[in-house]
């Protein structure tokens, strides 16, 4: 009898083997704890039906004492052996029809060392074949992201099922064992959920003695509302998501001057060897410190986060002029495209070679310049985008990983997984948005459709890049507000739901991510296990717009996750620099270029578990991040020596009179947001803000900081009045 099979037995049993050492009923669902063998099993089953879920707590022995504990929880148990004693307990949240938080605590009698700990989450069947449940997995845990299973039990009748482990809590659990949880939830139906990693070689990986460590802190959302349709799954999961999310124990964030930043930036850009090189005439920049040949998509990232923040200041950087002199010396005039190295790129590259994603990237960037009224960027960039519509078409809006740009050849077709570059077409979309907003040709608007179209039916196998999957869903909600058809909205959530998939809902102190914050960090690819600042920055700006299209259409629990996302991205960005990390938490042997500290670039890669930060390289593409929160963030008043930061995005500033703005904010309804006041020059400026609500009520001046001369804690949503 295999593992799984015998698990799947022992979770039938704990539906009908004998009087339960505790029950009870939530709404329509009755739940019963048993002991069989050396575990505890809560089942979970709909009145009226047989079979459901099974939860179990390994309890390490079968000579176990079982009491009933006080409290308010719906099943509360103590389990006392010779080991030790587990708490156990299973509370109902009342804000949803069926959401439970499993929890279980060991306190060993010594030190204990667990070579191994079984699957916690168990579908059954009916009666006479609890191994044959009717279900499927649609989304589960990737590497070290959300450790969450999100699936469906259609018999028995259960519904939608959301598993979600809380790894933030588990923290200590993993420190005191020396392990990590990589794809720790959702195994292979019907054993959905969590299996705790264990250390089985290393028995000074024990549990302390005398302590409580929580080893299981769990949210179970079940929904009766079993539908097939692609668009209805993703946003059922995002709102599944969205209601966990509100229970969690959410981390600090901390406010980081990214104004200060950009500007050391820029100069590191300006002066430093390291990052600058010339071709001929021209300035071109490495994508990492002192390594690789230039490239048009660094030249480019680079050019449009200057030009944004040249836009913010008011004053353009002599680096954009400097940026957009060098770019026709990618263009090949033959192809009409766009490079992405220069003519004389070294023997050690194939210059003809191209990822999919690269040959869009640059041009959203050059039309968003152009968009600004930048001429050359326009022209260039319509002399382009021809070659552009031509390669989707051939790869029928579907593409491969790498190819030839001048044949087409397919270099690599897939990546590990099987999968090409599932997201680009969302890119390619934007890009043709931006082409039909610049030029008002049908032709554009007709190419985006066409591209998102080709997506449709990948559900959660769509996100193959991060920003590339943001801003697809941001070319999606666009094409709704140009077409009106509202299949585009509902098919954005498709683009998030994959999106959120990959990201990292907990707080790891696990090595020396103790230091930096991951919390809601995306991984760069599927596949990845790493947050990469390119990708982190570049979904900021890609979300900003998707908020302020979507509006007030939005669901409300999308909204929240979008925003937060946001908001959070603001703090864990500025880990990525090294000057912000201790210095033995720095690679030292890095696959490009190497690390200075001085310089304020970011390194590429922060690891949830712990590795040394930077071991791909020092970014300077990545560079621009600094510009583009800045910008974003941070608000200017005319003429006031004062400016606003808050750490969502502001809406509709307005000046009112010499003393005072109004400003509304359209955050996740519930939810708090930071404003901070920060001085405009060098010396604090004499004056007393205050911030009003809607109804003029003053807010209270919650004190100053590093940076900052006062700030407020808000409400994310609402109406508010700055006066100085």
């Amino acid at each position: 009898m295999t593992t799984v099979s015998l698990a799947v037995r022992e979770a039938g049993e704990a539906f009908d083997r004998g009087a339960p050492a505790a029950k009870s009923v939530n709404g329509d669902i009755k739940l019963e704890a048993r002991q069989v063998g050396t575990d505890l099993w809560v089942s979970f089953e709909r009145k009226g039906q047989q079979g459901g879920l099974a939860w179990r707590v390994a309890l390490l022995s079968d000579d176990v004492k079982l009491t009933c504990a006080e409290g308010d929880a719906l099943i509360a148990l103590e389990a006392i052996s010779a080991l030790g004693r587990h708490r156990i307990t299973v509370e109902a949240d009342e804000s949803e029809e069926a959401m439970f938080v499993l929890t279980a605590s060991f306190r060993p009698e010594r030190a204990l060392h667990i070579p191994f700990l079984p699957r916690d989450l168990i579908a059954v069947g009916p009666k006479g074949r609890p191994d044959r449940p009717k279900g499927k997995i649609e989304a589960k845990q990737r590497r070290l992201n959300t450790g969450m299973c999100y699936f469906e039990l259609a018999e028995p009748d259960f519904g939608k099922v959301l598993y979600w482990q809380d790894l933030t809590a588990l923290n200590d659990y993993f420190l005191a064992t020396g392990t990590k949880p990589e794809n720790a939830v959702g195994g292979e139906w019907p054993e959905v959920g969590y299996r705790p990693p264990t250390n089985p070689d290393d028995p000074k990986s024990a549990l302390p003695a005398g302590r409580d460590t929580v080893i299981n802190r769990a949210y179970l959302l079940i929904r009766r509302f079993l539908k097939e349709e692609e668009t209805t799954s993703a946003w059922q999961f995002l709102d599944m998501q969205a209601a966990v999310y509100r229970r969690l124990n959410l981390p600090g964030w901390e406010y980081h001057d990214w104004i200060e930043r950009s500007n050391r930036t820029l100069r590191d850009l300006a002066r430093s060897p390291k990052a600058r090189v010339r071709h001929g005439k021209e300035v071109y920049y490495h994508p990492y410190t002192a390594s690789e040949y230039p490239d048009s998509m660094v030249q480019l990232s680079l050019g449009g986060a200057i030009h944004e923040w040249g836009r913010w200041t008011g004053r353009k950087s002599p680096l954009e002029r400097e940026v957009v002199k060098g770019l026709r010396g990618f263009y090949d005039p033959k192809l009409g495209a766009l490079r992405r190295y220069l003519p004389d790129v070294g023997d050690d590259k194939d210059a003809d070679a191209v990822d999919s994603w690269y040959l869009y990237h640059p041009l959203r960037n050059l039309a968003e310049m152009a968009l600004d009224g930048d001429a050359d960027a326009k022209a260039l960039f319509f002399d382009c985008v021809d070659y552009g519509i031509k390669a989707a078409r051939h790869f029928s809006y579907k593409w491969p990983i790498q190819y030839k740009i001048d044949t087409f050849e397919v270099i690599t077709a897939v990546a590990a997984d099987d999968r090409g570059q599932t997201d680009v077409g969302g890119m390619y979309a934007w890009v043709m948005l931006l082409a039909f907003e610049l030029s008002n040709e049908q032709r554009f608007l007709d190419e985006a459709r066409a591209a998102i179209a080709a997506a449709e039916g990948m559900r959660f196998d769509l996100n193959y890049q991060a920003n590339l999957t943001a801003w697809g869903a941001t070319a999606c909600i666009k094409l709704w507000r140009v077409t009106g058809d509202k299949h585009y909205l509902t098919q954005s959530y498709v683009y998030l739901a994959s999106f959120f998939h990959n990201c990292q809902i907990w707080d790891s102190e696990i090595g020396i991510a103790k230091e930096y914050h991951n919390f809601l960090g995306v991984t760069c690819l599927q596949d990845a296990p790493y947050m990469a600042v390119y990708e982190c920055f570049d979904s900021y700006a890609a979300f900003e717009r998707y908020l302020d299209f979507g509006g007030p259409d939005l669901i409300p629990s999308v909204k929240l996750l979008v925003d937060e996302y946001c908001r959070y991205a603001l703090d864990r960005g500025w880990f990525f620099y090294p000057d912000a990390l201790p210095e033995d938490g720095l690679a030292t042997d890095n696959r490009n270029g190497h690390i200075d500290r001085e310089l304020s670039f970011p390194v590429e890669d922060l690891y949830p578990d712990g590795q040394p930060a930077g071991q791909v390289g020092q970014e300077i593409y990545g560079a621009g991040a600094a510009m583009v929160f800045a910008t974003r963030s941070f608000h200017k008043i005319e003429g006031a020596p004062i400016m606003l930061h808050c750490d969502r995005f502001v809406r509709a500033l307005t000046r009112i009179d010499e003393r005072s703005v109004s400003f509304a904010l359209d955050g996740p309804a519930g939810l708090d947001a930071k404003i901070s006041l920060c001085a405009t020059g060098r010396k604090r400026p004499r004056i007393k803000p205050t911030v009003l609500d809607a109804h003029g009520n003053e807010l209270a001046n919650s004190g100053d900081g590093p940076g900052v001369l006062c700030w407020f804690k808000v409400p994310a949503q609402g109406v508010y009045t700055l006066r100085w």
